[in-house]
């Protein structure tokens, strides 16, 4: 039986290690270090292993690793101690010290007085800035250390050399990459920040020829090679006192790179190559101007500006012992054109930043989770239906529990998806409470659709007394929209996607008489929503604003035949909110909102008088009195119709509509 202690063992290799030490012998114990807060993420993989894996509390920060006495008596027997821990991140500063140098000091010390074995994971970092070739026996060749991270991986690897009465191997991998089946891994680094720019491409005709700098070449391994290498050589004897390269014999050029992530993205494929000469004085110029562009544009793909005198090394790395140590074993490092496809497919589905962004093969709202305020009634219930028939999860927010649960279960009954819950959204601790819930119970939020409204319709000169109509409507159609935009927009900023239908009206552009409560309330959800929507661009969120025409709802009920526009039906409504999900435009309007804007721009004192006259052809209605007898109002808006056809526009006209700039039809 044998017994090995694994700092590291929580990372994405040395899972992979941990995994093959108790596959490879049935009776291993493997003891892995762990800080007290990551102790759970063992619990798989102990329970898998039959409990031979066990959490070995500690911290590489902490003298003696901060492991106590008792646990320290108990691992008794220890062959091996591989150590994994680190921090691998060219982007991160002196902070490293502690843990990959000073860690590694008390890893040695630990691994002497057990008399174990110390594995040590080092890197090929370790050569540094080095021109030429490195071999397995080189260490000190007087090299540069570029970045913090060359520098303490070389002092870590010093370490443990110059640590007396120490047995040592170390293993140098180079670039780890995903599995070379599935593809797994476990967070963005290396090659793959180069992964966002081939997406970008892939957005372009395949056929459309690509030239790729000639900037020299890179050194890739799929971390199953590098696992079950490490665990191969750890237990081949003879070998200590010796180091073992874990890279590719056979450096991959940027464009053979280039092509195998193209060939599995779909990008265009490299027909050519940029002379490094004109390329790499742009990439490492010291002028702070062309550095300031220069790092702008990687800014822009996501690129962090270090990786601009990195994407390739200045050194070969040998690997002739280390193979010979190998070979009868049979593991090799597959070519990356074979397993370039695996990584590519994990990736998009698992680490692609903007993966949120994208719409489901099956169409454009399978799968997406669609808050809808006021969803109860209206327009609310009647998106809710059409969303969840698109194949969308409906999340409704209403004050009605009652009314709440009974649109759910009848969106359940078609076989969809839908979740009710209360909130007053005009209530701070309502919305606080609610959202919290709706992230908890279903991970995430794609789109919200501001519905819930209030309208008064009532002339200033019954208004002056009633300051509180301002204030209702500003705290349900601005204020209680305002809060769930407000609370989701973290949300949505860190999937870098987000969609927000605000339901205005057409009132906004026509200004009517006797609506100044109600389109004062939407404007100024209008105003924000321009601002905002500049602001959250580059986070992958939008807006879209519809400017409602009037809609058959209980909202518009007390206005009764003051209602003097063509009503629309909920139905109709809710396919401009299917549209705006799905095209996700500026805006949409209606023609006669979009005439009344005009005429408003071009001749507004004509539209003044226009309005005066339909203030007093249209009188405020019983409602707007203060009449509380609801015989007197319509049980729903009956808008005048002519004798005849309804007149419509023609088809064509409603099509070009649809160009009007900042606006649609």
């Amino acid at each position: 039986m044998s017994s090995y202690v694994v700092t590291g063992g929580t990372g994405f290799l040395g899972r992979a290690v941990v995994r093959r030490l108790v596959e490879r012998d049935a009776d291993a114990v493997v003891h892995v270090l762990v800080r007290p807060t990551s102790e759970h993420r063992l619990s798989g993989v102990a329970e898998s292993s039959g409990h031979r894996v066990r959490p070995l509390i500690g911290d590489l920060e902490r003298p003696g690793l901060g492991i106590d006495e008792s646990a320290l008596s108990a691992l008794t027997a220890v062959d091996h101690v591989i150590h994994l821990g680190a921090i691998y991140d060219l982007t991160a500063g002196e902070e490293q010290e502690s843990t990959n140098v000073q860690g590694t000091a008390a890893v040695a010390e630990l691994a002497r007085s057990l008399g174990a074995t110390l594995h040590h994971v080092s890197s090929i970092a370790v050569a540094g800035d080095f021109r030429g070739t490195f071999t397995e026996d080189d260490f000190d060749r007087g090299q540069g250390f570029p970045t913090p991270y060359h520098r303490t991986k070389f002092e870590a690897e010093k370490v443990v050399r110059e640590t007396p009465g120490l047995t040592w191997r170390v293993y140098r991998p180079a670039a780890v990459v995903g599995d070379s089946r599935t593809g797994e891994i476990d967070k963005i680094d290396g090659p793959y920040y180069l992964f966002r720019l081939i997406s970008l491409l892939a957005e372009l005709p395949s056929l459309l020829p690509m030239t790729v700098p000639a900037l020299g070449a890179t050194n890739i391994v799929p971390v199953d090679y590098v696992a079950d290498a490490l665990v191969a050589l750890v237990h081949t004897p003879g070998l200590d006192g010796r180091a073992f390269h874990l890279v590719n014999p056979r450096p991959q050029p940027m464009r053979e790179v280039y092509s195998a992530l193209a060939d599995a993205a779909g990008a265009p494929r490299a027909v050519g190559s940029i002379p490094g000469a004109v390329v790499t004085p742009l990439l490492r110029s010291t002028n702070k101007h062309v550095a300031a562009a220069r790092d702008s544009v990687f800014e822009n793909y996501d690129i962090p500006p270090v990786m601009a005198e990195h994407l390739t090394l200045p050194t070969q790395f040998d690997s002739t012992r280390t193979r010979e140590a190998l070979g009868k074993n049979m593991i090799e490092v597959p070519p990356l054109r074979d397993y370039a496809p695996a990584l590519w497919s994990y990736w998009r589905a698992h680490l692609d930043p903007y993966r949120a962004r994208r719409d489901d093969p099956a169409g454009p709202l399978v799968g997406r989770h669609v808050v809808i305020t006021g969803g109860s009634s209206g327009i609310g219930k009647a998106s809710a239906f059409a969303a969840a028939r698109k194949g969308a999860r409906v999340i409704l927010v209403a004050r009605d529990g009652d009314k709440l649960t009974t649109v759910v279960d009848e969106i359940r009954a078609t076989g969809a998806e839908a979740h009710g819950y209360v909130c007053d959204i005009t209530d701070d601790a309502s919305v606080a409470e609610t959202v919290p819930a709706i992230l908890a119970d279903h991970g995430h939020v794609d789109m919200l659709i501001n519905n819930a409204g209030r309208s008064i319709r009532r002339s200033l000169t019954l208004s002056t007394d009633r300051l509180h109509d301002f204030e209702r409507t500003m705290a349900v159609n601005y204020f209680g929209a305002l809060r769930l935009i407000l609370a989701l927009l973290p949300h949505m900023r860190e999937r870098k996607f987000g969609h927000v239908v605000n339901i205005s009206s057409a009132s906004v552009q026509s200004h009517p008489p006797r609506f100044a409560a109600y389109v004062a309330s939407k404007s100024a959800l209008d105003a924000f929503t321009s601002v905002a929507a500049s602001e959250t661009l580059a986070d992958g969120i939008s807006f879209t604003t519809i400017h409602m025409p009037l809609v058959d709802t209980p909202m518009i009920a007390p206005t009764g035949n003051k209602n003097v526009n063509k009503v629309e039906t909920p139905e109709k409504a809710a396919a401009m909110v299917m549209r705006a999900l799905i095209e996700k435009p500026k805006r949409i309007d209606v023609p006669t909102g979009t005439a009344a804007e005009w005429g408003n721009l071009l001749m507004p004192r004509s539209k003044d008088r226009v309005l005066a006259s339909y203030y007093k052809a249209y009188p405020d209605s019983a409602a707007a009195k203060g009449s509380t007898d609801t015989s007197s109002w319509s049980s729903g808006p009956r808008a005048p119709k002519k004798a005849g056809r309804e007149f419509r526009l023609p088809r064509a006209i409603r099509r070009a509509g649809r160009w009007v700039p900042g606006a649609s039809w």
